[in-house]
């Protein structure tokens, strides 16, 4: 969420940034304005009647005591109404921070500057390539085919104890899955992230506080019964792990790094690219979280960026970086990479990560914090990666390494799969 302060201070660059995510804010940020100045007037005229009763508690106190009852007969009428009227200020304050506050949830993240001009994922930026895309054998096959033939996904069976998007992993996938994670785990807990274990469901709180609510409220699974979400990502779990906290400026950086399943309804998601493993509803997904100081975060997101590229190459992948343009970043974001991977027999990319520098658009709805040099309270900066996503990791995995004695196992997952070969 953006800051109340820096909006009314900033309007014209808050606007102008916006129009960069193609979004004509000027009449939102019109309304925020005048919102805050009614909100505060009706604050500080609260402030005044309240101060002005406690003068008269006091001074029908000493009139009293002087015995002049009469008087402080007179007073206590004025209190009286001063009470009535500070209850209205009071209900009228409260409902303007209300709908300031709602407001102030529709606008998005202002976008770095160095994020580019665009509105759809095709005026995305290339910023880097990596890898040599596989020549396939004669008769090579998409994932959804080589599941079947060599028994280790099925979307069929899912569909009967669930409904489409539920895959069930069989034998050596179901070992393949778990190598994935337990290697995505054993790298970022080498590069110094803390492993943490998280509910799968959150509160509307937590929903919040990260930015899934109310932007993305159609894409997630709802409990109405107990108001509980089922987590799009673990992002939302391990972010708000620090709600409501105030650090001091040594415990930043802080790292953090948890596996989840992940759930997402993905309503209108329909047709080839979707197909297989390339879209679902349920899903494991390895996070990255850190907390940063604002002077560092940048340094940070690069530094995340180097972590995944160097777990892609691990894996032989063939992958590129794409800066995300103005139209396609995420409503939270203020700058995301995006990693692809190349999927030879599809003949496409297909997304793995998403690494993105919030600011302080998160931590200041999570009232994140930390105490400067000066003892001053100031909000951190969040960010978030995916290290990584695994249904696309794995097709990319099952095509690209496909040979016609059956699927080869990259080598650095073998000591964790057991085995070399899928056949």
């Amino acid at each position: 969420m953006l800051q109340i302060a820096f909006i009314r201070e900033n309007q014209e660059k808050v606007i102008k940034a916006l129009a960069k995510r193609n979004m004509d804010a000027a009449s939102v940020v019109e309304e925020v304005v005048q919102l805050d100045e009614s909100r505060r007037a009706a604050q500080v005229e609260l402030d005044n009647t309240l101060a002005e009763s406690n003068k008269l508690s006091k001074d029908i106190g000493e009139l009293m005591k002087a015995g002049e009852k009469s008087k402080a007969a007179i007073l206590k009428e004025k209190t009286v109404l001063l009470k009535e009227k500070s209850k209205a200020l009071s209900e009228t304050a409260d409902q303007l921070a209300a709908d300031l506050l709602e407001k102030l949830y529709t606008l998005p993240n202002l976008p770095a500057d160095i994020v580019p001009e665009g509105k759809t994922p095709e005026e995305n930026l290339n910023i880097f390539e990596e890898g040599d895309i596989p020549v396939l054998h004669e008769g090579a096959q998409p994932h959804w085919d080589l599941v079947k033939k060599y028994d280790i996904i099925d979307f069929e069976l899912g569909n009967k104890i669930t409904g489409a998007g539920f895959p069930v992993y069989k034998g050596k996938g179901a070992k393949l899955q778990r190598a994935l994670i337990n290697y995505f785990l054993d790298k970022n807990t080498a590069a110094g992230y803390n492993e943490v274990q998280v509910p799968h469901m959150v509160n509307e709180a937590s929903a919040y506080g990260t930015g899934q609510l109310p932007d993305k409220e159609g894409q997630m699974y709802h409990d109405k019964t107990d108001d509980l979400y089922l987590i799009p990502t673990a992002e939302v779990p391990v972010t708000n792990l620090f709600r409501d906290v105030i650090l001091t400026e040594n415990e930043l950086p802080i790292l953090t790094t948890a596996y989840t399943p992940c759930f997402r309804r993905e309503a209108g998601s329909y047709g080839a690219h979707v197909r297989g493993l390339n879209r679902l509803h349920q899903f494991d997904k390895v996070e990255i979280v850190r907390i940063e100081h604002p002077d560092k975060s940048y340094e940070a997101l690069e530094g995340m960026v180097e972590h995944v590229k160097n777990i892609l190459q691990e894996l032989k992948l063939p992958y590129r970086i794409l800066r995300l343009c103005g139209g396609d970043m995420g409503f939270t974001s203020a700058l995301t990479y995006d990693f692809e991977v190349y999927s030879t027999a599809q003949e496409r990319w297909l997304e793995i990560s998403s690494v993105s520098n919030f600011e302080t658009f998160q931590a200041n709805r999570l009232k994140l914090r930390f105490k400067d040099k000066d003892g001053k309270n100031q909000l951190a900066h969040t960010l978030n990666g995916s290290s990584l996503a695994l249904p696309r990791v794995l097709a990319g995995i099952l095509e690209n390494y496909q040979t016609a004695e059956g699927i080869v196992i990259p080598e650095v997952l073998r000591p964790y799969c057991g085995f070399d070969i899928i056949n």
